[in-house]
């Protein structure tokens, strides 16, 4: 099968929507198919790439770690004629989203779509987050899913979503699958060392992009509360952008910054290092469609202490694999991280048990599988009718 994905993040991008797509194009080549990316440039991108075609994009849009691609060359339509898709995976709701629906239509494709992100979420970034165009944003959604033959949701929170906002597409709740192995494999100790954290130390840690949408003012002041109470205990964190020097601020105003440790963005080895230099793994995000992180945290053994939200609520189980705490609430989720730091040995041990059997049912192989076998129901029937007068009334109000 030729597998056509278009995304408007990809890497080097690092961040959730880029990884899934780079994995899942990694799993079905591993599978035996043929997977064409069409992403926008980004900086330090490799400078030769195998079956991904890079289109011109403005960077750090409006102070953002993104690229927003500018209108697709013309030289995208010999490319396609050479690669022949089967089928068209779009990542996102606009920009080369409506290059994906404008291919099928002229190919007469079925297109998937992805919704990985709450996008009434990240409002702040074009300068507002007003209710009104929060709003628009969901009815945008709303009006590209009924172009699509088909809507992948990562978890199954993100599906109820979709069907309240009133989706009528068909719906499959399919994850992104993690690499078990690799963070089955880290040397925490190492990781340890490297960033000078005692051994004997309880290490908090968090790994994701450093943005508001990832809600890191309350888990900040949650952790550093912990880190008050137990004066063994550390904060790891992996990942930059934009909040990390309020982070900073955070914990040199309540005399914590030897206990904060930012380690910037890792990958591959280093990334899984860091992960088993963990004793738990904090997250407060409200604004995820799939805690991937989690996930990898889990992999890694890591119990996670995360408020309930979308996304979230599909991964950890209370005093199974970490705690699900229901309200945002500073003063219980140190509570929960005390609690996982007073576990006896045995009872971690189980924790942690817990949490890799729980990471086994995203693992990669078994992910990918799954949307393979909904491209192949899709495949050979073409595209189907749709109404775009609702994604038409929204294109024509972003002009």
């Amino acid at each position: 099968m030729n597998i056509l994905m278009l995304t408007n993040t990809y890497t080097p991008h690092i961040g959730g929507v880029a990884r899934s797509v780079a994995s899942f194009s990694a799993a079905y080549r591993a599978l035996g198919h043929r997977v064409l990316v069409i992403a926008p440039v980004f900086e330090g991108m490799p400078k030769r790439e195998t079956d991904v075609i890079r289109v011109p994009a403005i960077q750090h849009f409006n102070g953002s770690d993104f690229s927003m691609p500018v209108p697709v060359p013309h030289f995208l339509n010999s490319s396609l004629e050479q690669f022949r898709p089967d089928i068209v995976h779009s990542h996102h709701p606009f920009l080369l989203g409506d290059t994906a629906l404008r291919i099928a239509a002229m190919r007469n494709l079925p297109v998937v779509f992805t919704h990985h992100t709450q996008y009434e979420r990240y409002t702040h970034y074009i300068g507002s987050g007003s209710p009104r165009l929060q709003r628009f944003i969901m009815d945008l959604v709303r009006g590209y899913c009924t172009l699509c033959d088909a809507v992948i949701a990562p978890s199954a929170s993100i599906a109820e979503v979709l069907r309240n906002n009133g989706v009528a597409t068909r719906i499959e709740v399919i994850p992104t699958g993690v690499d078990l192995t690799q963070f089955n494999a880290g040397d925490g100790h190492a990781a340890r060392a490297a960033l000078r954290i005692p051994a004997d130390a309880f290490v908090v840690g968090h790994v994701g992009r450093l943005a508001p949408e990832k809600n890191l003012d309350f888990l900040t002041d949650a952790v550093a509360a912990f880190l008050h109470r137990h004066r063994r205990a550390h904060f790891l964190v992996v990942g930059s952008g934009p909040m990390e020097q309020d982070m900073r601020r955070r914990f040199d105003e309540q005399d914590l910054s030897a206990r904060l440790h930012l380690s910037g963005n890792l990958q591959g080895r280093r990334l899984a290092d860091a992960y088993q230099a963990m004793d738990a793994f904090a997250f407060a995000s409200q604004s995820e469609t799939q805690g991937m992180v989690l996930v990898e945290a889990m992999a890694a053994g890591v119990p996670v202490v995360a408020v309930d939200a979308a996304g979230v609520r599909e991964v950890v189980r209370d005093r199974h694999n970490g705690r699900l705490l229901a309200h945002e609430d500073t003063a219980e989720f140190a509570a929960a991280l005390a609690w996982l730091a007073a576990r006896p040995r045995h009872e971690r041990e189980t924790l942690a048990a817990a949490a890799r059997a729980t990471a086994e049912n995203f693992s990669m192989p078994r992910c990918a599988r799954r949307a393979l076998a909904l491209y192949e129901s899709l495949c050979g029937a073409g595209r189907a009718e749709h109404d775009n007068s609702v994604w038409r009334t929204a294109l024509r109000l972003i002009d």
